[in-house]
């Protein structure tokens, strides 16, 4: 940007790597940066260094504040306040979405998420004339659906010239996948530098030892460092320096800053009304004159500390009694309607007894923030409203609906304690069902299957029909990771139940299956949730229906892209791209893997990324990316719960079995998959496909015992299912153990429907014919297997036919290059809707990115389809 910048004292280094971020702005690159260190380090000197020296820029800047509340998106409408006249621009279910969150509109709640994506899109709006940067200090300390919102938005800046630092301490505000710079200490030149020339040198020496480096406590220390116990913590010694301070103050001074302390927003209105009501007023506020001038800035109508270590000291030093009474003057003062919030967490700090008034104050806050999604929120005050509840029986339905809220925000070992805490406190058998289903669901998100599968069955036992229902169709999915003879025994607990839902899950493990797109629409009808939706499509595999789950999988993508429902899609698309891969579409199953991997790890929902990793690996294993197969493999396998297989396990080890199978390592591939079926999970789609291949590497190591084994119980399963393509895998399994194989191998040609499938039909059989000597018949087969291979550029495949072609005299064409599209899978993703028709805004709406990146993508594809403009597009075959 050509500027001139000014340096703060020992922070140099850490200014240039800003500074570097902020010129990239200027030339439309995005990034997000995490400043992190101790109370007093220089976060916030360097957030005000960045704000003074941002050139052209816009800013936009914030913070979080300690206090017990947490009132949902407080943080976030701070930061966006001046940038909300922009929300008209934003795409319709963008704008219902922060509009409600900001209490601006009473739409329905949106999912939470898509809050994260209309911040982000806001931003890009801002930055649409300038670039921006945009300053979050005490991020510690944010709400936490601003937190998540912010962090949302971070993770997926590229194109828009937008720059966002958070300022943390070391221990709080979890940013995984942000860039982090940590501050330390000054070095001991420019820490004696902040020191006064006048200073004793012995008071010097101990500042200078005691402190560390860090400049809070350089400047801080010199007038206490006498005093005290130099023991304490750097912290502590600080606020202890603060509150001698504050001590010097007159009386009614020291009142309304407690007030002010007790007061979380620093609205100078509310906090001089209730120090009135304490004996102090507007000429009690701390001057220059007195020294509290230095401990607080007054901004307009609004009062700050200078540091959050002042707010903690002004408060922790009042005696109780003072405390209570500041609360209570504070909740008296505040009657505006649109405040009732903070009223009721006042009423409740100043509360010494439980108090039936102050609880149903404090539920309504929590009902008011769970309509705003803001589930953390709604979380603290059910549980603070819970503990003032005198009715043990209404105590344990407020803990559970901490409990409840506090999974939505996914506060998952909060919600276990919540859940365990209301248990005692009732003995309605509804109200017990609700808990161990929320319990369940809270051990499940964690890995825990075993417990989450016990709970739901003791909650299906006390729980009125529909609902037992609704939790044995949840206990089918961790019986399916569990294996027998859990499974087994929730099929027959199903049975009874005569739900839609239930009854197809019961049939795709047992019964001749239905329709799935019947089934589907049967369970719609009957109320199943879009999560519901999901295990109907994933236990759809069992049954063959890959064509079928693609359509059910596609529509419920595109309801949730509609709809903002970004937290379904992870486990939506990775069920999609099985159906993608299973019926030869492997570029569209890359690009629905990407995304879910992408969409995964932004949300937190690390469980369907790991499963999108195990068959990215099975695709790589195809091809014979070696390299890759290993590097989804160990990405699967990191998003393991503690003590707990993977979700993706059995996938990695089909994936690696097919790697050694296509390199010609057939016992490396047999002992991957004895290995696989000795899980005790063979109802899981990785260990009934992957019999196929367990069968070809057994014939190839002489293993009779294991072919016939795996050969029988897919044919069971093919009979079962009875789709084509099962029955001509069937049909070649049966040739390779035949003694005449040609019938069998011509019956499996006749049914084949799936290009990988009929290609290792036609060099199966192919390779038979040619070792028979009839190399006339068997050049056909060995070509056609050489050109699907090569199609779905499955390279060691295509080695193989290669060569058997050529030991029957044909020379084979000369290996090409991959057909595949030059393009990355989202840039893929990106020229396909643009070739739509759809405008970069629409794109990025249902990609869930900034228009701006969106552009820059379209912008990187040009080049590489030979095309210059968007015009082209519709004349590609992408």
């Amino acid at each position: 940007m050509g500027i001139v910048r000014s340096m703060l004292v020992g922070r140099s280094p850490e200014q240039k790597q800003l500074a570097s971020l902020l010129d990239a702005a200027g030339d439309g690159t995005s990034a997000a940066l995490v400043l992190r260190g101790e109370p007093g380090i220089g976060k916030t000197a360097l957030l005000e260094w960045a704000a003074a020296e941002r050139g052209g820029m816009s800013v936009l800047r914030g913070g979080g504040v300690e206090f017990e509340a947490e009132l949902p998106f407080a943080g976030l409408s701070q930061i966006l306040r001046t940038a909300l006249p922009l929300l008209p621009r934003l795409p319709g279910p963008q704008r219902a979405a922060l509009s409600g969150a900001f209490g601006l509109a009473s739409d329905a709640p949106a999912d939470r998420l898509l809050v994260g994506l209309a911040v982000l899109s806001l931003l890009a709006e801002v930055a649409d004339g300038a670039p921006l940067l945009v300053l979050v200090d005490d991020a510690q300390w944010l709400d936490g659906v601003s937190a998540e919102a912010l962090l949302f938005a971070a993770r997926r800046l590229h194109a828009e010239g937008v720059v966002i630092v958070f300022a943390a301490r070391d221990d709080g505000f979890a940013a995984p996948g942000l860039p982090e710079l940590r501050l330390g200490g000054l070095e001991p030149a420019d820490a004696a530098a902040l020191l006064p020339r006048d200073l004793d040198p012995a008071v010097r020496y101990r500042v200078l030892s005691e402190s560390h480096g860090n400049p809070l406590a350089l400047l801080e220390l010199p007038s206490v460092v006498s005093a005290g116990d130099p023991s304490l913590p750097l912290t502590a010694r600080l606020q202890a320096a603060f509150a001698g301070r504050v001590a010097g103050l007159p009386e009614r001074t020291r009142v309304l800053l407690l007030v002010a302390a007790a007061e979380e927003t620093g609205d100078l209105p509310v906090i001089l009304a209730a120090a009135g009501a304490l004996g102090a007023g507007p000429s009690d506020l701390p001057s220059a004159g007195d020294g509290g001038g230095t401990l607080v800035r007054l901004d307009g109508q609004r009062l700050t500390f200078r540091h959050p270590l002042v707010r903690a000291a002004v408060y922790r030093e009042a005696p109780l009694d003072l405390r209570l009474r500041a609360h209570a003057a504070l909740a008296a003062a505040l009657t505006d309607p649109d405040v009732a919030d903070r009223r009721a967490w006042q009423l409740a700090a100043a509360a010494t007894a439980p108090s039936e008034e102050v609880a149903a104050a404090l539920e309504a806050s929590a009902l008011r923030a769970r309509d705003r999604n803001g589930y953390g929120a709604a979380s603290a005050a059910f549980e603070r409203a819970a503990r003032l509840t005198p009715v043990p029986a209404d105590r344990a339905i407020r803990l559970l609906r901490a409990a409840e809220t506090g999974a939505d925000a996914g506060q998952m070992e909060r919600a276990v304690a919540l859940a365990e805490q209301s248990f005692p406190y009732t003995s309605d058998p509804e109200i017990q069902a609700r808990i161990a289903h929320v319990e369940a669901l809270a051990w499940l998100a964690q890995g825990n299957y075993p417990t989450a599968h016990d709970l739901l069955l003791a909650g299906a036992d006390i729980a009125d029909p529909v609902q037992a229902a609704r939790m044995l169709c949840q206990a089918f999915h961790t019986a399916w990771f569990l294996g027998e003879p859990q499974l087994s025994d929730i099929v027959e607990r199903l049975e009874p139940h005569g739900a839609p839902l239930a009854a197809s899950l019961v049939a795709a493990v047992r019964d001749t299956p239905p329709s799935l797109g019947r089934a589907a629409f049967e369970a719609r009808a009957d109320g199943a949730t879009v999560r519901e939706l999901t295990l109907l499509a994933g236990a759809g595999f069992a049954t063959g229906q890959d064509t079928e789950i693609h359509a059910l999988t596609a529509s419920l993508a595109a309801e949730a892209r509609g709809a903002g429902a970004i937290g379904a899609l992870p486990q939506l698309l990775c069920f999609q791209a099985q159906a993608e891969l299973f019926t030869g579409r492997l570029r569209d199953a890359e690009i629905s893997l990407a995304e879910s991997v992408r969409i995964g790890h932004d949300i937190g929902a690390l469980l369907p990324a790991g499963q999108a990793s195990s068959v990215a690996a099975y695709i790589a294993a195809l091809t014979g990316d070696e390299e890759g197969c290993r590097a989804h493999v160990a990405a699967a396998l990191s998003a393991a719960a503690p003590g707990t297989p993977a979700a993706g396990y059995t996938w990695t080890r089909w994936a690696l079995a097919l790697l050694d199978l296509g390199q010609g390592r057939p016992e490396s591939a047999l002992a991957r998959l004895t290995e696989l079926h000795a899980t005790g999970l063979p109802h899981q789609i990785s260990a009934t496909r992957s019999d196929p291949d367990l069968v070809e590497a057994a014939v190839r190591t002489g293993d009779r015992t294991a072919v016939t084994a795996a050969a029988a119980r897919f044919a069971a399963w093919a009979h079962r299912v009875a789709q084509p393509w099962a029955l001509s895998i069937h049909h070649r399994n049966q040739a390779l153990l035949s003694d005449d194989p040609a019938p069998r191998y011509r019956e499996a040609l006749a049914h084949s429907s799936r290009p990988f499938e009929e290609a290792r039909t036609h060099l199966l059989f192919g390779e038979h014919l040619r070792r028979s000597r009839r190399k006339a018949e068997a050049r056909p087969h060995l070509t056609r297997a050489l050109e699907l291979f090569t199609t779905l550029s499955a390279a060691p495949w295509s080695h193989r036919a290669r060569l058997e072609l050529e030991a029957t005299g044909t020379p084979a064409p000369a290996p090409t290059a991959p057909a595949s599209s030059p393009l990355t899978p989202q840039e893929l993703q990106i020229t396909r809707l643009a070739a739509r028709g759809l405008s970069n805004k629409d794109i990025a709406a249902q990609l869930f990115l900034s228009p701006k990146t969106v552009a820059y993508h379209l912008y990187k594809a040009y080049p590489k389809l030979g095309i210059t403009s968007r015009t082209d597009l519709p004349a590609l075959t992408l």
